[in-house]
C-alpha cells in the first residue's frame, strides 16, 4: 500500500484509510486482508490497521513486509524487535492460524527472499548477500538487520509456516504471505536487471508448500507492485497491490483502490 509515498497523490482532504472504509462499506466486506508494506514505519504500519478496523468496523489481517520492517524513520535498528512487536498484535497472523468459519483457515507469514528466482548461473549466492548491484542498492541492505542471512530468516520463515498450515487440518487454507512463492509473480529471466534483482522478490523453496499442502486453496502474495492473477487446477493466486504511484497511469488513490481490491468469496 505504501500509504506514506503515495500521499502525495491524495485529494485534499482525503486520507487512504477513509478512502478504503468507504470502498468497504460500498463492497460489503467481513473482513479485509493486506500482504504487507503499508509504510516505512513500524508504528504508523499499526496504527492504521488499527484506525482501519475502527473506521470500517470489520476485521483486518496483515502479514507485514520488508517497508514494515525498515529502521530508516527510526532508531530501532534490530529488526527481529519489529518483527515481535507486530506478532505481539491481533492483526498479524504469523503464528495465529484463523479460522474463518468451519470450512476455511487463513494462514499466513511475511516469508522472506531466499535469493532462488536469481540468475544462480551469472550470481553466487554471496554476490545475492551484497544486495548491491553495479551502482544501485536493494534498500533492506540498509535499514533491516536480522542479525542473520536473508537465507537462515527465510528458512525460519517457512518452517513456521509449516507449523501453521499444519495446524490449519483438513480445512481449506486461505495461505498470505508478502514475498512471492510462484513463479509466475517474478520477472521471467533472463533478464539485464532482474537477473540480479528476482532474488529479492521471493521465495523459490516455499513453491514445496503447494504439494505438501494441496488444500490451500488461494495463494496471497504482495511486494511485486503489480496486480495479477493466476489460477492452474489446484488454486488461484492473487497479487493485488496498489504500489507505488510513480507506476501508476491515473494518479488518483481512489481510483487505484478501485482497481486493486480483490474481493473473494467462500
Amino acid at each position: 500500500m505504501h500509504i506514506d509515498v503515495n500521499e502525495k497523490a491524495l485529494k485534499e482532504g482525503e486520507t487512504v484509510d477513509a478512502l478504503l472504509t468507504e470502498l468497504i462499506h460500498t463492497k460489503k466486506l467481513d473482513l479485509l486482508l493486506i500482504a504487507g508494506d503499508i509504510s516505512n514505519h513500524y508504528l504508523r504500519s499499526q496504527h492504521f490497521l488499527e484506525d482501519l478496523q475502527q473506521s470500517a468496523g470489520i476485521p483486518v489481517f496483515f502479514v507485514p513486509g520488508n517497508h514494515d520492517y525498515w529502521s530508516k524513520e527510526h532508531d530501532v535498528k534490530d529488526t527481529n524487535q519489529v518483527d515481535a512487536y507486530f506478532r505481539s498484535k491481533k492483526e498479524s497472523l504469523v503464528e495465529k492460524p484463523t479460522h474463518l468459519n468451519d470450512e476455511w483457515v487463513l494462514v499466513g507469514s511475511p516469508g522472506w527472499y531466499d535469493y532462488g528466482y536469481g540468475n544462480h548461473e551469472k550470481y553466487t549466492e554471496q554476490q545475492f548477500e551484497k544486495k548491491k548491484y553495479k551502482f544501485a542498492s536493494w534498500n533492506d541492505r540498509h535499514y533491516v538487520d536480522w542479525r542473520k542471512s536473508d537465507v537462515t530468516i527465510s528458512q525460519q520463515m517457512l518452517e513456521q509456516l509449516r507449523k501453521d498450515l499444519t495446524a490449519a487440518g483438513d480445512k481449506k487454507i486461505i495461505l498470505m504471505t508478502h514475498v512471492a512463492t510462484h513463479p509466475e509473480f517474478v520477472v521471467s529471466l533472463p533478464h539485464r536487471i532482474y537477473d540480479y534483482a528476482n532474488a529479492f522478490l521471493g521465495a523459490k523453496s516455499y513453491e514445496s508448500l503447494y504439494q505438501d499442502f494441496p488444500n490451500i486453496q488461494y495463494s496471497l502474495m504482495g511486494h511485486v507492485h503489480f496486480r495479477k492473477t493466476y489460477r492452474d487446477q489446484e488454486r488461484t493466486y492473487l497479487a493485488a497491490c496498489l504500489g507505488n504511484k510513480r507506476h501508476w497511469s491515473h494518479k488518483d488513490v481512489r481510483t487505484q483502490l478501485i482497481k486493486t481490491l480483490t474481493v473473494i468469496e467462500i
